[in-house]
């Protein structure tokens, strides 16, 4: 009946793009592929409960106009060069320009690719070659439902894959800011470490981030807030570690940590650099925010940062041959609202002052997360001075009261790891962690060729029609603004981990 209903709503596809590795291994359709270097597919899906505009006017309309409509692509995977020229230095601060610029300067004897002018990487139309991620091109996907943002890169022929899941609230244009600009940041900030420290042994590349590279940001306040704790290495970053250390030291994947922080950190920076010099024209801008949950797959190393209460599980079993009750579902980081008691009492003890911390189960009586990109107007005071009224958050004692201090995991494969769930909080209103990995577990197992991502919104868009009294045409027929009061967007991706010779696609709804 399922299958029948979609098949029949086909008109409101509105992106499709999946990927399956080159690399085949033959597998039984009632086994699970072994976990290899890398995964086997990608899968993903998504679907608009909300109505957003179609495209953000930050930046005077660079996002929207310019870098998005390049970098997505709905129906497949398309080559881009590793380091496009869409850089983000086109819509940053005058000030991060300054000391990116400085460090730059600084960095370019030690790599043949670095110059110290600005300009070329305002209009760089070559792609940086060599480097950490030591690509040319890659392949991009991504897209948008309502205010969520998905977005997937890989480099299969060296073995790593980006995954992103941007889930915007009170607007897009967080998410949008994120989707045209994190990516790059990455990419930028690991093959200019990269050539810092080529001269230098691996096994010091920890100490060299957290020491020298940083200090070219110390000047701007924003980074200095957001990066502090990265000088401290490895241990004060909050990194879960796997302690078993077969390929890669500690301080290699610091420095993988590190260039992740400050790619989140400059992106915030920059995003709050924007929204002030516009706020007076779209007052909005403070309160937008988004999570952001990412996943780098590095070789059988999985790095994971979250913002906010999107979810990573890790399915996994200590079996070599298994079946759907045999996994395990892990959750690689704890999600960040009040209704986690950690970050509750972490929050509290940080404004011992204020008794209005937590009003009604949020934060300042606005927001139920306590980590998140944006939301300026809890973070800043000439923020919320720039909402009029209600809409201002009252006593704003000692901001700021959201943290952008993401959560980040540090795990190595092993051969009883078999899929990676990402997913935006929506889809947890309905389903359980264990629920979840059993859905896509069972799935694969009886449709090895098929796209679990889409099979778990179809769970969901079920799930909340049952509960809504409706039939799932029904609920499907409802426009999405409306639809928002049976279920939030949701993104979902799926990462098959290992080989194999499945097929899949990946969709969203609109």
């Amino acid at each position: 009946m399922l299958s029948r209903i979609f098949a029949e709503s086909d008109q409101q596809l509105n992106i499709n793009f999946g990927y399956q590795c080159s690399v085949k291994q033959e597998c039984s359709s009632k086994e699970f592929p072994a976990s290899r270097s890398s995964f086997a597919f990608l899968s993903g899906a998504a679907i608009s409960a909300n109505a957003t505009l179609a495209n953000t006017n930050i930046g005077n309309g660079l996002l929207g106009m310019g870098i998005l409509p390049n970098l997505d692509s709905p129906k497949t995977f398309h080559k881009v060069a590793s380091l496009t020229s869409l850089s983000s230095l086109d819509v940053l601060s005058s000030s991060s320009k300054t000391n990116i610029t400085s460090s730059i300067g600084s960095m370019s004897s030690h790599g043949d690719f670095l110059d110290s002018d600005v300009g070329m990487f305002k209009s760089m139309s070559a792609p940086i070659s060599g480097g950490f991620l030591n690509v040319m091109e890659v392949q991009m996907a991504g897209g948008a439902a309502g205010e969520d943002r998905v977005q997937a890169v890989c480099s299969e022929e060296n073995g790593w894959l980006f995954c992103a899941i941007f889930d915007g609230f009170n607007g897009r244009d967080a998410a949008d800011f994120l989707a045209g600009t994190l990516y790059e940041n990455i990419v930028l900030y690991l093959n200019l470490s990269d050539s810092r420290i080529k001269d230098n042994d691996v096994k010091n590349l920890g100490s060299v981030y957290a020491n020298d590279f940083i200090q070219h940001f110390i000047e701007d306040d924003n980074f200095h807030k957001q990066t502090h704790l990265l000088a401290n290495g490895f241990n004060d970053l909050g990194v879960v570690h796997d302690p078993e250390d077969e390929s890669l030291s500690d301080s290699f994947r610091c420095g993988i940590v590190n260039c992740l922080q400050l790619a989140l950190a400059q992106a915030e920076s920059d995003f709050l650099h924007m929204v002030e010099r516009e706020m007076d024209d779209r007052p909005d801008l403070v309160s937008i925010g988004s999570c952001v949950l990412v996943v780098f797959l590095h070789g059988s190393d999985l790095y994971t940062l979250s913002l906010g209460d999107s979810r990573a599980l890790l399915a996994t079993s200590e079996q070599k041959n298994i079946d759907t009750k045999d996994l395990e579902a892990i959750q690689l980081m704890e999600c960040h609202s009040v209704d986690n008691e950690m970050e509750r009492m972490r929050l509290l003890s940080e404004h011992p002052d204020d008794p209005k911390t937590i009003v009604h189960g949020k934060v300042k009586g606005k927001l139920r997360l306590t980590r998140a990109f944006g939301v300026g107007y809890l973070k800043e005071r000439k923020m919320n001075d720039a909402l009029m009224g209600i809409l201002q958050v009252p006593n704003l004692c000692s901001p700021p009261y959201i943290s952008t201090e993401p959560s980040v995991s540090v795990h190595r494969l092993s051969e009883g790891d078999r899929f990676v769930i990402l997913a935006s909080d929506g889809l947890f209103d309905f389903l359980s962690n264990d629920e979840v990995v059993k859905l896509v577990s069972s799935y694969i197992l009886s449709s090895p060729a098929g796209d679990p991502a889409k099979f778990l919104v179809e769970q969901l868009l079920s799930k909340a029609a049952k509960m809504a009294g409706l039939s799932l045409d029904d609920l499907l027929s409802i426009p999405a603004g409306m639809r928002r009061k049976y279920h939030d967007d949701v993104t979902v991706m799926v990462i098959l981990l290992g080989t194999d010779s499945r097929t899949s696609t990946a969709s969203t709804y609109l």
